[in-house]
């Protein structure tokens, strides 16, 4: 709409702005593209220090508090101080800080050392108190990210109102970027990163730094796999962690660890997979319960306490732990997967890496570092032999000293006397100037120059690790080893190879018998075993309802179920429950779900889907087709299938043929007339909604009211064709009585 700017004066009229036009693209380039590079670059990307902007400068705020040594303080103090660096709500500070302490349990070396609630990384429902009831201070750790940053060895720039300096990244003096686990969704990328165990991740940067060609199964030996802080089974493919190692995407499968109590019958799962949560595992659980597809649990609880985490589950007797841990597996997030996204910020450019390339990346980025840091002493050891020597020369002659400031006029003359009577500069001479009457003494001078060795010493050091990078590389792996013997830690994921991987059997868990299986004209499902069956087999419908199909089986067979809708339903015996001849069943169109009006108008149990035998299908119409049983063959196991037949006309009836055995079925019209014929005289039609030829030809108004395979005796004669289409003979009132007779009691 175009602005509104004055009004006429006289006519009152509103007069408006002519509307300024702009390309989209123009203003995706100057309103999103800069909101799209700000979320990247300083938001949702970690970089090659191992943290996101949020966590940076809440540990930067903690490091200038004096937290890394002091005594914990509250919550709210730091997160208070934290909005100086990160104008942001309290609460949004605050949650970032829960995430890095040691009571979250979220990461394998925390940065925060907590007291109090602090929730916990498996749980949604467990919250963190309030900032105001808990304590932080800095982790002893912690001194390993803030290490040289007193010393210039990272740049420091304004925070966002010019009041104060803060850190573009720390300087980590290990990988902390594979060591803690980040995830971050920014726009058009995200990244997932898993954590690893650091003495490994030590051990294998050392070795790029011995070797920068060093091979990724190198590394993978040294390196074996993640390590997540809630420790879980990885599921090990050699090939799919190569994949990741190389290029920073991939899955780890990683499943629960449990515990089996014989005395309690119960199962103890004390670990779960890093990805999931006790709530989204106990919900699933308790949906198979309900569902009956895990009749071996009587009970399940969450038994989390002061001890750590614990899931157990109540057994029924007779239950093998094992292979019910297995069909969990299968069925539950007790096995989950962690999709890996290596995306990390380098310079500002967001890069897909694999373990090795971070690892040299980081290298790079810590020989900076380093370098920083090592002039930095260089110039302040520098900077003190300078004025220790200039000390040195009025060793020589202490009395002449204290007389040029003894008789020196004004206090602006002293540096100059004091320079031009020993030839020393004017640094020097403000040292010298500066130092207590007390100690203008030949024994304290002569101790302060004999630090001059010492210095000269260091500062030649320090002068050739600066010439010569690979002694530099042997400072970091050196450092890398000292962290590893302080701060390692034995690894927490267990790693199983996919070869000692025990899959599970659906087949074999479930428990076979034979039974009957009965179909009623409404859709209402029985199954019953035949033991059951003995002596009382008269079965109970509902009123006006009467049997449709019923079959022979075990309990192990699939089901299929044709609809009115043209819809086909699969399903295996084993997913009804057994009952007695007296219940009224389960009504299939509320177990499958189907559409409004829809209900089962065939069942059949199918094995498999050959070529050779056919769906029958009869329509209203007076038309028919056979479509092969292969064209309803799936990939995978489909529950559901649409546009089974042709919606062209409602269906009649559908019956099974196999080729070697075709039957005579009976098509009854709603004009009292009647055609009896071979099922194989029907065409074959590949296409699945082929809407068939005529079988029986009929008036315009009429339609087929009955297609049945039991055919009455009377039927044998006087209704045969032998070909089609054909015209239907009047039926008898004999004829017709027999005939309803018998689709009554079918």
């Amino acid at each position: 709409m175009a602005k509104k700017t004055s009004k006429a004066k006289d006519t009152g009229e509103i007069i408006y702005a002519p509307v300024e036009e702009q390309l989209i693209t123009d203003t995706i380039e100057k309103n999103y593209m800069p909101y799209v590079m700000s979320v990247i670059v300083s938001r949702a990307i970690p970089e090659i220090d191992g943290l996101k902007p949020s966590h940076r400068k809440l540990l930067y705020t903690m490091y200038k508090m004096g937290l890394l040594t002091g005594n914990r303080t509250k919550s709210a103090n730091v997160v208070g101080q934290t909005m100086k660096l990160n104008p942001h709500g309290d609460m949004a500070i605050y949650e970032t800080m829960v995430r890095l302490t040691r009571g979250h349990e979220a990461l394998l070396h925390p940065f925060v050392d907590s007291k109090g609630s602090f929730g916990k990384q498996y749980s949604s429902n467990m919250r963190f108190a309030a900032s105001r009831y808990t304590e932080v201070k800095l982790d002893g750790f912690c001194a390993e990210l803030f290490r040289g940053i007193d010393k210039d060895a990272v740049d420091l720039v304004p925070n966002y109102d010019n009041t104060m300096q803060e850190p573009v990244l720390l300087p980590t003096t290990f990988p902390n970027i594979l060591v803690t686990p980040n995830m971050g969704i920014a726009v058009g990328m995200a990244s997932n990163i898993c954590s690893f165990n650091l003495s490994e991740i030590c051990d294998g940067t050392i070795a790029v730094l011995k070797n920068p060609n060093v091979s990724t199964d190198k590394i993978l030996d040294i390196v074996k796999a993640p390590d997540f802080p809630g420790g879980g089974a990885i599921l090990y493919d050699h090939e799919e962690m190569k994949q990741i190692y190389e290029t920073g995407s991939g899955s780890v499968k990683i499943r629960s660890r449990y515990n089996y109590d014989k005395a309690q019958n119960c199962i103890d799962i004390i670990q779960i997979p890093y990805s999931t949560s006790i709530e989204v595992i106990l919900n699933k659980i308790s949906d198979l319960v309900k569902e009956g597809k895990l009749k071996e649990v009587v009970d399940f609880r969450d038994e989390i306490d002061l001890s750590g985490f614990k899931l157990t589950l109540d057994l029924r007797r007779g239950t093998d732990p094992d292979k019910l841990m297995l069909k969990l597996f299968k069925l539950t997030p007790l096995e989950d997967s962690f999709k890996c996204n290596f995306n990390v910020l380098i310079d500002s450019t967001p890069r897909q890496m694999g373990v090795v390339e971070i690892i040299k990346e980081w290298i790079k980025f810590r020989l900076v570092c380093l370098k920083r840091e090592l002039t930095f002493d260089l110039k302040k050891k520098k900077d003190k032999l300078h004025l220790l020597l200039g000390l040195g020369k009025i060793l020589l002659d202490i009395d002449k000293a204290i007389k040029i400031i003894r008789h020196t006029e004004k206090e602006e003359d002293v540096i100059p006397n004091l320079m031009a009577g020993f030839s020393i500069d004017e640094i020097q001479a403000e040292y010298i100037a500066e130092i207590k009457l007390r100690n203008l003494n030949k024994q304290y001078i002569i101790n302060r120059i004999n630090e001059i060795e010492g210095l000269q010493a260091e500062i030649a050091k320090i002068e050739d690790i600066l010439a010569d990078e690979l002694k530099q590389k042997a400072l970091i792996s050196s450092q890398l080893t000292d962290i590893k013997k302080k701060y390692g830690q034995p690894r927490r994921s267990q790693i199983i190879h996919m070869d000692d991987v025990v899959a599970y059997n659906e087949v074999e868990e479930v428990e076979n018998y034979n039974v009957r299986l009965y179909m009623t004209k409404e859709g209402y499902f029985k199954k019953i075993t035949l033991q059951s069956l003995r002596g009382n087999d008269e079965q109970k419908f509902k009123d006006g309802d009467s049997l449709a199909y019923t079959a022979d089986t075990d309990n192990l067979s699939d089901l299929i179920f044709v609809t009115n809708k043209q819809q086909i339903y699969r399903a295996k015996t084993a997913d009804f429950e057994c009952c007695k001849a007296s219940a009224m069943g389960e009504f299939l169109p509320a177990r499958f779900e189907m559409e409004e009006g829809e209900r089962p108008v065939f069942m059949r149990v199918q094995k498999d889907y050959p070529e050779n035998e056919y769906f029958v299908y009869v329509f209203e119409n007076g038309k028919g087709v056979r479509v092969p049983a292969s064209c309803y063959e799936t990939k995978g196991n489909r529950r559901k299938l649409i546009n089974a037949y042709s919606a062209a006309s409602p269906i009649c009836a559908v019956f099974y043929e196999i080729e070697k055995d075709p039957f005579e079925i009976l098509l009854v019209s709603d004009a009292e007339r009647a055609i009896s014929l071979k099922t194989s005289l029907i065409p074959i039609k590949t296409t699945r909604t082929s809407g068939g030829v005529t079988l029986m030809t009929m008036k315009k108004g009429n339609k087929l009211l009955y297609a049945t395979d039991n055919i009455p005796e009377s039927y044998s004669k006087g209704y045969k064709k032998l070909k089609i289409p054909a015209s239907g003979a009047a039926i008898p009132d004999s004829d017709l009585s027999a005939l309803q007779l018998t689709i009554e009691t079918e």
